[in-house]
């Protein structure tokens, strides 16, 4: 715990020395925001399963979520690995797998004031979006936000893990980053997918990085135990396979660059 809160301390006094760039980058992922018009414009008049009041409020909490569970550890790791850099980390009594986490937390902790002061804002532009979650959904969407987070860390660390073998991971990142627009729910909610490609979605992670802490947020019906237990299931099955990696790819690593 001591290792954990001094790694906090000493990466949020680092994140704040950039507040500048955390608003640039708060202010980047505003996507949801853009398609929150979009699909309330579409519901005014058309058949859709969700009102135009409900999919303002399911595009806010989206962008919410995403601010929460950024993630960009496999550029970091990459950047370490090519430039030697890694063998500097692999000489603390430290995993870079804890080290690359705190600082993602405590890069949250500095971006969320900003996030929050965009979404005031966008409360007076879309009055629609005004309100405020139930007490259980907002306990249980943060919850789902923080499972989603440490899933997409999993993932993406696995991903970065790669590097030990090829100097781009950051390239098949890309691939899945595509999956994830349009499988997380980010470009439109699950209930607009048709029915055989929901099905198919829902047996990925994907939806479970947006969609679910995002709908729990806005109120709206979701499945909810299933959706925790698939979290589980492939938060373990990326947690196994990246010490598996971890492992194979440190019996690679040559401390090229260094």
């Amino acid at each position: 715990m001591r290792k954990a809160k001094t790694l906090l301390q000493v990466y949020l006094a680092y994140m704040l020395e950039y507040r500048a760039e955390l608003v640039l980058w708060a202010l980047a992922g505003v996507l949801p925001l853009i398609l929150m018009g979009v699909w309330m414009e579409a519901a005014s008049g058309g058949d859709f399963p969700l009102t135009s009041g409900e999919f303002a409020r399911y595009f806010l909490m989206t962008y919410l979520v995403r601010q929460l569970t950024v993630v960009w550890v496999v550029w970091e790791f990459e950047r370490d690995v090519v430039e030697g850099r890694l063998s500097f980390r692999l000489l603390k009594p430290l995993d870079p797998f804890f080290e690359h986490l705190a600082a993602h937390v405590a890069e949250r902790l500095a971006r969320l004031p900003f996030v929050l002061l965009l979404i005031g804002v966008f409360f007076l532009l879309f009055p629609e979006a005004r309100f405020v979650p139930a007490w259980d959904d907002l306990f249980l969407g943060l919850l789902l936000a923080a499972l989603a987070f440490l899933l997409r860390y999993l993932m993406q660390y696995t991903t970065a893990l790669l590097t030990f073998w090829s100097e781009r991971a950051s390239a098949l990142e890309e691939v899945f980053f595509l999956l994830y627009l349009f499988l997380s729910g980010t470009i439109a909610p699950l209930e607009v997918f048709p029915e055989g490609v929901r099905a198919l979605a829902l047996l990925t992670p994907f939806p479970y990085l947006v969609y679910l802490p995002a709908a729990t947020l806005a109120g709206q019906e979701v499945a909810l135990w299933p959706g925790v237990g698939v979290v589980l299931l492939w938060g373990g099955f990326f947690l196994l396979l990246s010490r598996l990696l971890w492992r194979l790819g440190l019996r690679r690593y040559s401390g090229m660059g260094a």
